[in-house]
Order: C-alpha cells, then structure tokens, then sequence
C-alpha cells in the first residue's frame, strides 16, 4: 500500500513539474473527444486564462462556439480570424486536386501573432494565447497533409513567442486524424461529459505521463 501511494505522488509531481515546464517554455495542446461540446467549450475558457490574459487569438470559422463569450470584446488583445472568410488565393495558385491551399490562412494567422506578441520584451511565459477550433472543418475542407502544414507552422510560432496554443478535434482519441496529428503536440487531453460535469484525461507526449480522468477544473 505505502508503494503504491509513492507512485501515485511520483506521478503527481512529474505531472505538475511537465505542466510548469509547458507553461514556462510554449506548448500546444489538442483537445478530442467526441460529442461533447460543451467540455471543449469549458476546456476552451480555462486554457484560455480569463479576462487576466494577455494576448489572445481565435481562429474559428464559428461553427462550434462565439469566441466572443470568451472575451471582452475585440482589441488590440484580442484577435479573431474567420478562416472562412479568408479570401481565397487566385486560380492559378490552387492545388493540382483543386483544393485550395491553406497558406492565406496560414500566414494571416502567423502574421496576427506577430503583430500581437511585437513587443516582446514585455511578454511573460503564456502570455499569449491561441485557440484553433474546430480542425474537424479543416480536414473536412483540406487534405490532411495540408492541415498538418498549417498546424506545423501555427504550433512552431506559439513555441517562439512562449505562448500556450490549444486546438480542438471534437473526435474519439483513437480517430486517425488524432494519430496523424498528434506528433505536433506536447499534449493530448480527451474530454468528456459525466452527468453535469466534465472531465478531461491528459497525454504528456515528452515525458510520457499520463493521468487518470480529473474534473476539468482540477488542472489549468
């Protein structure tokens, strides 16, 4: 019994150690599980920091959720790109499939970034923060090569500025696209509804931890 109890505070504190560390050094995060938009919308506020965050960007194409509930309106803080409404490039830049490619969107998202995070010097650890919903759009739209291009460069920028990104994939944990895109994240949290409560069973890829289901509450 007491070996067990050490293991399970072993375990605690190499889980709140690789949290800090995330926090400190950049880190994107990728919410899944299915049917449950009400625990990605909770997940959302809480990584999100509250009204006391810095900087913040949406980008959404508003399917799932109002970014604005979670802000206090649009500023120079608070950004929102609808991918949507992105202007499409011209003809002679679509794909051989005809899909068209996701670069606008990419370099609106990294350039907003930059314009958010300009003055760096004054930028603490997780000052900036990203939300991507839902990919589920995207890789209905895009090939899964793009939206793996897109996220590479969009998690990449949120690590330069040590910012915290998360995006949301409301599909089961075993989902292919989750095993395609998995490797681009330092962590892979599943959500679920229980009755009126929702809670959240993290993945800590560098540090090969994992949890048990907690509420969503119990973690930041």
């Amino acid at each position: 019994m007491e070996n067990e109890r050490e293991t399970v505070v072993t375990e605690q504190t190499t889980f709140s150690q690789a949290l800090a560390t995330l926090k400190q050094d950049g880190s994107n995060i990728l919410f899944v599980g299915a049917d449950t938009a009400g625990a990605h919308d909770a997940a959302c506020d809480r990584v999100l920091g509250g009204s006391n965050a810095g900087y913040r960007l949406f980008v959404t194409n508003g399917a799932r959720r109002n970014a604005s509930d979670s802000t206090d309106g649009a500023s120079e803080r608070t950004q929102t790109i609808d991918y949507a409404a992105v202007e499409p490039p011209a003809p002679e830049f679509e794909s051989s499939t005809g899909e068209p490619p996701l670069g606008a969107l990419g370099i609106e998202i990294i350039e907003t970034i930059e314009a958010l995070t300009a003055d760096q010097d004054s930028l603490e650890p997780a000052d900036f923060r990203l939300c991507l919903d839902s990919l589920v759009v995207l890789l209905q739209d895009h090939s899964s090569e793009s939206v793996f291009r897109l996220l590479h460069m969009i998690t990449s920028q949120v690590d330069r500025v040590q910012g915290m990104g998360h995006y949301h994939l409301p599909v089961d944990r075993t989902h292919d696209a989750v095993n395609l895109l998995e490797p681009l994240f330092d962590a892979i949290v599943e959500v679920r509804s229980r009755g009126e409560r929702y809670e959240q069973r993290w993945e800590l890829r560098d540090w090969e931890t994992s949890t048990e289901w907690l509420p969503l509450d119990s973690t930041p």
